[in-house]
Formats: C-alpha cells, structure tokens, sequence
C-alpha cells in the first residue's frame, strides 16, 4: 500500500509544473516558516468553504485568534471542494503546503498515512473533551494529528400533520424498526411513501445507508453481520414504504421531497433546517434519532458528517498548534458553530443553551452521542464503493440480501487485502 502511495506521489510531482496549484504565493513550505511585514509567523490554513456564512465564520476565527497574541497571523486560502484531496496530494509532491488543513472527516486517515499531517499529541489540548467518534476520525495507532472542527449526523425527520391525520404517535427514542416500518407503511397512500433517505451510488449515498447496517449489528468490513438492515430496506422498498426512487436521491432530493409532502418522513441532518425555514416556514415537523433495531437495543448508530482540522507535518508546528489551541476554546467554537449552522465537537460546547433549548436542535445532538465516523480508513474511498454497491442492489432488488451480503463482503475484503 505505501508503494502506491509513494508511486502516486511521484507521478503527480511531474505533473504539478502542468497544474497551477491553489495556494498561489500565501502558501508556506514543508520547512519554512515565513515571518509578515510586522515580524509575526504567518500560519496559513486551507478550507473549501463556499458559503457567506462560512467565510465569514473563518473570518471572525482568525480576527479571533490574530487579536489574542502578537507572535502568529493566521490567514485561510479557498481551495474548491472538488480539488481540494488533489490539491493536497501535489502540495506534497511538490512541498508546497499549509500549515493547517480543514477537511471531510472521512478523508483524514488516507493524508495521516501520506503522512501529511503530524503527531501533535504533545499539545495542550483538552482531548478527552472531545466526542468520541468525532476525536477517533482525527488519530491514528492511538496519536493525534489535528482536532475535530465540526460535527454533525443523520436523525429521523417526520412529518407531524400526517402522524396526526393518520392517529399515528410520533416516533421517539424508543422507536423500534419494527414500528418504524409500521409507521412507514400505515403513511403510505395517496402519492406519499413513509419514509426516504439518499442511497445513491456516491459515499453520499453511503454516509446515509451505513447506519443501518451497523445497527443491524454489521460493520463497514463485516457485511454480513448487518444482514437484517439489507432485508428491511429491500422488504419496505417492495412494499412501496421505503420509496423506491432514493436510489437516485441526493440528500437535498430527499429533503425536497420531504417539504413538498411526498414523504412522511426523511432521513437527514441539521443542515436541511435553514432551508426548511426559509422555503417551508409553515411546516409542522418533528426530528428524532434514528429508530434502533429492536426494545434490547442501544440508541441506534449514525454516521458523522463534519471536518477535522489537521496540523500538517514541518520541522515548526508552534503556529498550528497554537491555532488548534485557540480553537480548542468553548467559547470560541461555541460561536463558530452557531456561525457555521453545525455542531461542536466538544461535549461542553454542544451542551450550549443554543442547541440543547431548541427541539429540533438537541435531537440531534442526542443522536450525535452513538454517532461513528465513516471507517476511519485510508481506503475509505474504495470500502465505500464497494458498500453503496451493495445497498443499491438490495434496494433495486437486482440480489437478494444473502447474495448481495456475499458479494459485497467479498468486495470488501478486496479492499482490505490491499492495505496489507
């Protein structure tokens, strides 16, 4: 595995003098420490934040952690989403890096292996402050290379109108899925499918179907364990409860669907409620978690959403990790994420009145509590695809659960072969 990595490396140096890199002059090398006009350390970060509301809470960030010391000045540089693993990938290449880098959760672990990021585990960080799942996505054989940045998961959407129509009670943490495909069948009528979620064939897709298989008891290297979750979606799909077009749904399609009243309930997260605001004020719905697999059952999984922040690795990473440091504040993370529209990854912070007083809100942040993050592997991307693979042929019934679990385990211990 570290053969191709190193093989990869040295095609992509040839091909950086071809490709215009996007940290342009602001960028500092794997060495360097370059110092500005008024005698401070420069740390530059890289984000792909696109939105006003997220440029302007990295704004405030670093006007933040700027005024609070006379040694640093951090600034950020916007590199899109959809270059930004490349961008990286030849910044290492070539030695043209950030200090820092706020990145997909999921895509940590492959950059750790890299060896892009270095072991902070030295800092004074209060890491046991941390959520669990969010803090595990950011370490490697048990050393930290960065801290949590934001977090977030699926929960349970429902529609209250028709639960009231129907004279259905609400769903809540004690919903089992055995009741939930009770609900799901009895809102079916009319147009209206019980229940959607995103199952397309992208780690999208993944990110909303994982959970499923691991509360069914499975895991993201063990298929079969999970057997029970590919025969509740292939049975509620087949009864037209489960609708059959998520195959094709975007977790925005199923939102979609979900304010326009074709679904009674959606599978979705935190960053839906602005636009449900704003587009559907008048909507009566409720949020849950997720329903659990039976009465003996824990609180049911959910996989985390949300970026780390990853000190990359040089001979002086005093500027990094003073950034982490003035991040690691409750305060200052309290109103980042107010900002930013998701949740801090500190237990302390996300007890802030902002969420736990909001019903909506402090659903999730109960959900968050048995959330996971998507493996944590450096071949996340290929497990993943081999995983959506399988959901989708057990939601189109194109196998059978049995076959489908076969192959797709199959598929996955391909995958895991090849990290060896």
């Amino acid at each position: 595995m570290r053969k191709k990595i190193v093989s990869a490396l040295l095609c992509l140096a040839m091909a950086a003098g071809l490709v215009t890199g996007c940290s342009g002059g602001n960028s500092s090398s794997s060495s360097d420490n370059k110092k500005d006009s008024g005698g401070k350390e420069e740390v530059v970060i890289w984000d792909y934040f696109e939105t006003d509301a997220q440029k302007k809470m990295m704004e405030d960030i670093l006007e933040g952690f700027n005024s609070s010391q006379d040694e640093y000045e951090a600034s950020h540089v916007y590199v899109p989403f959809a270059d930004y693993e490349k961008q990286l990938t030849l910044g290492m290449a070539s030695g043209e890096l950030p200090d820092l880098v706020i990145l997909d959760g999921c895509g940590m672990a492959s950059f750790i292996q890299m060896d892009l990021f270095g072991d902070v585990s030295d800092a004074d960080i209060a890491w046991d402050e941390y959520l669990e799942g969010p803090m595990a996505s950011t370490m490697a054989d048990g050393k930290h290379y960065g801290i949590p940045f934001a977090t977030n998961c699926t929960a349970l959407f429902y529609n209250k109108d028709m639960f009231d129509a129907a004279g259905i009670e609400y769903p809540n943490t004690d919903t089992t899925w055995e009741e939930f495909r009770e609900m799901a069948k009895a809102l079916t009528k009319d147009g209206v499918a019980g229940f959607g979620n995103a199952a397309t064939g992208t780690d999208e897709g993944t990110f909303q179907c994982l959970q499923w298989l691991y509360t069914a008891g499975g895991d993201y290297q063990n298929i079969g364990d999970g057997i029970d979750a590919y025969k509740l979606m292939q049975e509620m799909v087949s009864e037209g409860s489960w609708s059959k077009d998520c195959v094709n749904w975007t977790q925005s399609d199923v939102n979609n669907n979900f304010v326009a009243g074709n679904l009674a309930m959606q599978q979705n997260g935190p960053w839906q409620i602005p636009g449900i605001e704003k587009d559907a004020p008048d909507l009566n719905y409720g949020v849950t978690v997720l329903p659990k697999k039976d009465a003996n059952s824990e609180q049911a999984t959910s996989i985390l959403g949300g970026e780390n922040m990853g000190a990359v690795k040089k001979d002086n990473m005093d500027g990094a990790i003073a950034f982490m440091k003035y991040y690691d504040q409750t305060d200052v993370m309290v109103n980042a994420m107010k900002e930013y529209g998701s949740f801090p990854p500190k237990t302390e912070a996300a007890q802030d009145s902002y969420w736990t007083d909001d019903p909506i809100q402090k659903e999730f942040i109960q959900q968050l509590t048995t959330s996971i993050p998507r493996g944590p592997s450096a071949s996340w991307p290929e497990y993943s695809d081999a995983i959506q693979t399988g959901f989708q042929e057990v939601m189109t019934s194109a196998k059978t659960p049995e076959k489908a679990a076969e192959d797709t385990q199959a598929a996955v211990d391909k995958v895991k072969a090849s990290e060896k």
